[in-house]
């Protein structure tokens, strides 16, 4: 989830820093402030940070040196119980705002969509590891569930278990997304390792399918083939939208990740990657391990702001690390990772010339 509440209080001064206009740092700082929420929101939830794939665009592979953990089950409830879903009236708001500002509506499937009306009410339940795992993730997706909060994750296809999906389901996970980055078998297996293959995911993609629409479950399977600028990108996602023709599928064409791990950064129109961050002000992530860190992009929890095992979400959200990690983001004294290793642009960047 995000802080909608948040993005719709500081739509004015956003829009004056995106078309290039640059106001007193200390003066958006505040407005800032002023927007927070006193209660954070969970961006997501990082239920393990083991995964046996070895994506190569993936800072995990060969960048991560945290201890592999998963998250108990008493952590997940005390976290749990901490959060709530947005209210009906504040969801229509979200819907209308967005449906003014950025010309899409509720209804329209591509990338941006997933980012505006999807991805602000779930929790998030994957980070730097493989959900599925997760032994423990059924459990949690029910959980969430019966506190009528919406649950999603992203798993690597060549990890599908086609009952283990359909409990997934029936716990009441409202998405989960696969990833294939190709139709041909030994091209996925270059991106995402030699465990994946695309036939077979495709294979079990269709019985799960076949299953939900015979059960009725209400689960919504999302497609996802990440754009890496490979020659003939386009026409495989146009083949790969072909084999899900006629399927209860939400399918798009994603951004990359990551770019600054790519020789060869693309071009983007995804919301998310073009607009400045907004992390510090709008969700928390919290690691497996209880730790809450400065955003899901955080692969090595570089910045703790908290640990949920000795803290409320809620002081955590309103203390001092996270009050100073705010006005960092102004004076540009971040961890490298903030500065070299992220794609966004921070909110110094459109502030800097005003401030000296």
């Amino acid at each position: 989830m995000i802080d909608i509440n948040f993005y719709m209080k500081i739509a004015g001064i956003k829009q004056k820093l995106m078309v290039g206009e640059r106001p007193d740092s200390a003066h958006v700082l505040k407005a800032f402030e002023s927007a927070l929420s006193q209660k954070p929101v969970i961006y997501n939830f990082e239920s393990t940070n083991a995964c046996n794939m070895v994506c190569g665009f993936c800072p995990r592979t060969n960048l991560m040196t945290r201890e592999i953990e998963s998250m108990p089950p008493e952590l997940f409830n005390l976290v749990a119980d901490q959060i709530e879903a947005h209210s009906e009236a504040d969801w229509k708001r979200w819907e209308d705002f967005a449906t003014t500002r950025y010309k899409i509506g509720p209804d329209q499937m591509s990338e941006n969509h997933f980012f505006l009306y999807i991805i602000p009410r779930v929790i998030v339940l994957h980070g730097y590891g493989e959900p599925l795992l997760d032994r423990n993730l059924p459990g949690y997706v029910k959980y969430l569930s019966a506190k009528g909060i919406p649950t999603y994750f992203s798993c690597n296809p060549a990890n599908i278990d086609v009952d283990k999906t359909i409990e997934f389901f029936e716990c009441g996970l409202d998405y989960i997304k696969y990833s294939i980055d190709s139709v041909d078998d030994s091209t996925h297996k270059e991106i995402r390792g030699n465990a994946s293959n695309f036939t077979k995911a495709y294979e079990k993609i269709l019985k799960i399918l076949e299953i939900k629409e015979r059960r009725k479950l209400k689960s919504q399977v999302v497609i996802t083939m990440i754009n890496f600028g490979r020659e003939n990108q386009l026409e495989e996602y146009a083949e790969l939208e072909r084999c899900f023709k006629g399927q209860d599928v939400y399918i798009y064409l994603k951004s990359q990740d990551q770019q600054w791990l790519s020789d060869n950064p693309r071009e983007t129109k995804s919301i998310h990657w073009t607009e400045f961050c907004q992390y510090p002000w709008s969700s928390m992530t919290v690691n497996c391990n209880g730790q809450a860190v400065k955003c899901s992009d955080d692969y090595d929890a570089e910045t703790i702001l908290g640990d949920v095992r000795t803290e409320s979400l809620e002081d955590i959200w309103n203390g001092e690390p996270y009050k100073r990690f705010r006005e960092d983001h102004f004076n540009k004294s971040l961890s490298k990772q903030c500065i070299e290793r992220c794609d966004m642009a921070l909110t110094g960047d459109l502030t800097e010339v005003a401030s000296k």
